[in-house]
């Protein structure tokens, strides 16, 4: 099976169980409070692995899915052998870097707490739309009929927008910050540690897009 596969089974694993067992569920939900007082610093990783509830459960492995899959097999494509371990670097750390902003914004609010994989799947989404800028992208239930490169700008100023206003109930933060890391994590990576030029396959797929 594939990586993709892998965690995606796992936080469907935990998810539910978690949904099931109150105890687990504080025991792994982020809550800056904890963190900073009681240093449990692996509420940033296990965060990632429960979610509030079937929908957003699903919503979130099957955004993962449809680009993680895609995005596993590129890795395998820039950094060969290296491309599976480089892919769970991705995934892993992102988990962390996109919850830092929220923890250093509610680490004295004890009453806040935030759980879900998407910090994570919007650095996969985001590395997937680097990838195949071109890709044609639906907005929730609208078909697939906006190219990738104007997606990502617009989700980006919409995810920044809804984050600044706050009340939402959602982390927009996370994200925002996992979406940027994970662009940031593909062109650092490629850049140093393969021969794959990231950015100018960017720049020519959307001059095709745009010409044609």
């Amino acid at each position: 099976m594939s990586i993709t596969l892998y965690i995606t089974l796992i936080t469907v694993g935990i998810s539910i169980a978690a949904m099931y067992n109150d105890s687990l569920m504080d025991k792994l939900i982020f809550h800056p409070h904890t963190v900073k007082n009681h240093h449990e610093w692996y509420r940033f990783f296990t965060s990632g692995f429960i979610h509030a509830d079937f929908m957003h459960l699903a919503f979130n492995m099957f955004s993962f899915y449809m680009f993680g899959d895609y995005v596993e097999q590129y890795f395998s494509m820039i950094f060969g052998s290296a491309g599976s371990i480089f892919y769970i670097i991705l995934y892993v750390s992102s988990l962390l870097i996109c919850m830092l902003p929220t923890y250093l914004h509610h680490y004295k609010d004890y009453y806040y707490r935030s759980l879900g994989a998407s910090g994570a799947v919007s650095a996969i989404v985001f590395v997937g739309i680097f990838l195949q800028p071109t890709m044609q992208i639906g907005m929730f239930l609208l078909p697939p009929v906006i190219p990738g490169f104007v997606f990502g700008p617009l989700y980006l100023l919409l995810t920044a927008y809804l984050s600044k206003k706050g009340q939402s109930g959602i982390n927009h933060s996370a994200h925002l910050w996992g979406s940027i890391y994970g662009v940031v994590f593909l062109i650092i990576t490629s850049h140093f540690l393969s021969n794959f030029d990231v950015i100018g396959s960017f720049v020519e797929q959307i001059r095709g897009y745009l010409g044609r």
